[in-house]
């Protein structure tokens, strides 16, 4: 089990790498995370919702993602509540008081989990969450020490050098860790170093001295780690230097944001990530509306930061607009959630940007599908992950054809398109249709080619630097 001294640590990244290598040692490698906090969810092959970063290192591990690879999932909808996903399907919106009063009744269906897909496996690579040394959590804890507990589950503790203060981290979480949690840690690795590693050689000895566990190397900053898709908001990043260029508004609930992911690789592509204070480009060619875990609050707090005066001033410019999920409903007109399914119950009015009106209702859908882009007659695949009904007159012309039935909904001038399908840049051929009609040159970039170089390379990299036959017999040996 991988865990880390503190938050977004590079576990994620950690557990990737490594499963794609010891994948490539013939291994039957499956991740796992008991308990994970995102808003960005992968839908599986058995018709669930997991955390994005499991689908990935599913990907890494070259086998299809499933619920039992992430039993909990969280999906904040606002500062004090979140939904609770129970192996793939929502259960209850709660708050995190009441969370707290939930969890210990999780560890049934974590470990249930855990055992149904260790059966495959010759390896599990664990992640945990945040940090163990969160002790005013520790009780019925399923993320961390609870779940290494309960299943025996040998540790290792990652620090991030490049926040500062490693030493302290590693030693600082020994020191506050209940004797028998602090033993199920049997090694640690140093993460994002940067620069001449020898220099950190004394530090290093100092943490093996002072807490009796095992160094395991120092990886150093892996420079293509932007090239593959980020799980974390936090971690949004625009770039590119594209003719193209796509602005996006950062809302303050964005979810689902893989779509931008194979955006940022394409060489046609100038990605624009706007955060809150700014106004959107002037010079975008397109804008996309992405995805929101709760559409009315981000609504609102999209006209808080001015973002729908310059949706307006875009498309006097001949600019276009592309919503996606929460953002289709947004360019409504109406938005109604009479039972208070994402939030309180009210309606509110959309952008009306598109003559269609939205309805919230309880019925969650969960899909993979695939289909076709009527305008550029593009095969394309994507995945469905929302509540609420859409409909109104401009879904008569319809963005895409899905097995036949028609999704989405475009304005009377095309400027203005919409749908509910996730992951449809993904798709290369659409992808360079669909940019070739912005101002790009037409040409396919093959992105799953470029993440599959790219898993390989952080392999590569953790190879040479951190000692993976010492790991794998921590591995092997009882906790």
């Amino acid at each position: 089990m991988i865990q880390g001294a503190g938050s977004n640590v590079g576990k994620s990244m950690l557990v990737a790498g490594l499963a794609r290598a010891y994948s490539r040692r013939g291994m039957a490698v499956r991740p796992f995370k008991p308990q994970n906090m995102s808003n960005n969810a992968a839908v599986t092959s058995d018709g669930g919702e997991i955390g994005r970063a499991q689908a990935l290192q599913a990907w890494a591990c070259g086998v299809a993602p499933h619920t039992d690879m992430n039993p909990v999932l969280l999906k904040p909808e606002t500062e004090v509540g979140a939904q609770v996903v129970v192996n793939g399907k929502r259960i209850a919106t709660v708050k995190a008081r009441e969370y707290s009063t939930l969890k210990p009744k999780l560890m049934k269906a974590v470990t249930d989990s855990f055992a149904r897909i260790s059966a495959k496996a010759d390896l599990m690579l664990i992640e945990g969450a945040g940090s163990p040394a969160e002790v005013n959590l520790r009780e019925g804890d399923i993320a961390n020490m609870g779940f290494a507990e309960a299943t025996k589950t040998p540790v290792i503790l990652v620090g991030d050098i490049d926040r500062g203060g490693v030493i302290a981290q590693l030693i600082g979480t020994q020191a506050v860790l209940p004797t028998e949690d602090a033993a199920h840690i049997k090694g640690f690795i140093i993460n994002k170093f940067r620069g001449d590693v020898s220099l950190f050689d004394d530090g290093y000895s100092l943490i093996e001295d002072r807490t009796g566990w095992q160094g395991l190397g120092v990886a150093t900053w892996f420079k293509d780690a932007a090239k593959l898709p980020a799980e974390d908001a936090l971690d949004i990043t625009g770039g590119g230097v594209g003719k193209v260029k796509i602005a996006v508004p950062v809302l303050s609930r964005i979810a689902n944001f893989d779509d931008l992911d194979p955006l940022k690789q394409d060489p046609d592509v100038t990605l624009d990530m706007v955060e809150a204070g700014r106004a959107l480009s002037g010079d975008a060619d397109l804008i996309i509306l992405p995805g929101s875990k709760s559409t009315r609050g981000d609504l609102a707090f999209l006209r808080e930061q001015g973002w729908d005066i310059d949706l307006n001033a875009h498309l006097r410019r001949g600019g276009k607009i592309l919503g996606l999920c929460g953002g289709y409903q947004m360019l409504g007109n109406t938005i109604d959630d009479p039972d208070g399914i994402e939030g309180p119950a009210g309606k509110d009015e959309g952008l009306a940007l598109l003559n269609v009106d939205t309805l919230m209702t309880p019925k969650k859908r969960l899909a993979s599908v695939t289909g076709r882009h009527l305008a550029t007659d593009e095969a394309i695949e994507g995945y469905e992950i929302h509540i609420g009904e859409t409909t109104g007159p401009d879904c008569d012309r319809p963005f895409l054809d899905i097995a036949g039935r028609p999704e989405g909904a475009l304005s009377a001038n095309g400027q203005v398109m919409a749908a509910y399908v996730h992951g449809l840049f993904a798709a290369d051929g659409f992808r360079a249709a669909f940019l070739k009609s912005l101002g790009g040159s037409g040409r396919a970039y093959s992105y799953e080619a470029g993440v599959d170089m790219t898993l390989n390379a952080l392999a590569d990299h953790l190879e040479a630097q951190l000692d993976l036959d010492a790991i794998l017999k921590i591995a092997q040996a009882e906790s």
